[in-house]
């Protein structure tokens, strides 16, 4: 059953076919064939809004039309993007966002060369590391009784109190610079 705008004898039950968001607002009649109602949905006004602010209703259809149908919903989301981008910033509409996104991903770029050139500095300074560590357990290692003899009494080579000019176990009490 066709259901028109106003003067509708039908009960309210019997309606099948709301008006799209496009045909209630240029307040016409949707039928069928409508080439806007799988696009934008009686519950989508504010998209078809600023479609139509930007683009032009009749624009909107005709470009609609341009499209196949299999990409015809990608592109309706294209223009609802434009168009919300276009109210957003009318001098640089998406390219705006484009700008920003760009100058973003430079901005990673650099982070992620940063970050790749201290991780090869971390691993060079890991090999040199481990390099001399290697190279130290390659050398003779010093004898237990070597040991015994630097380690004496716990005078860990400060039996002579020259090196120092005081006995590091007696500690001067009335030293000024420690408070």
């Amino acid at each position: 059953m066709e259901s028109s705008n106003m003067g509708s004898q039908a009960p309210a039950k019997t309606r099948i076919h709301q008006p799209c968001a496009g045909c209630r607002m240029l307040r016409r009649r949707c039928d069928s064939n409508c080439v806007l109602a799988p696009y934008f949905p009686c519950d989508k006004i504010e998209n078809f809004a600023g479609v139509h602010r930007v683009f032009g209703a009749s624009n909107v259809v005709k470009m609609i039309q341009m499209v196949e149908e299999t990409r015809r919903e990608d592109a309706v989301k294209a223009l609802v993007y434009e168009a919300t981008a276009r109210l957003r910033d009318p001098v640089y509409g998406s390219t705006g966002a484009i700008f920003n996104l760009q100058k973003m991903v430079q901005e990673l770029t650099m982070q992620v060369e940063a970050i790749r050139a201290q991780v090869l500095a971390s691993q060079e300074q890991r090999d040199q590391l481990l390099g001399i560590v290697m190279n130290v357990h390659q050398l003779n290692p010093v004898s237990r009784t070597d040991d015994h003899q630097v380690f004496n009494g716990g005078d860990f080579l400060f039996n002579d109190d020259t090196i120092l000019g005081y006995d590091p176990v007696i500690f001067p009490p009335d030293c000024e610079w420690i408070s």
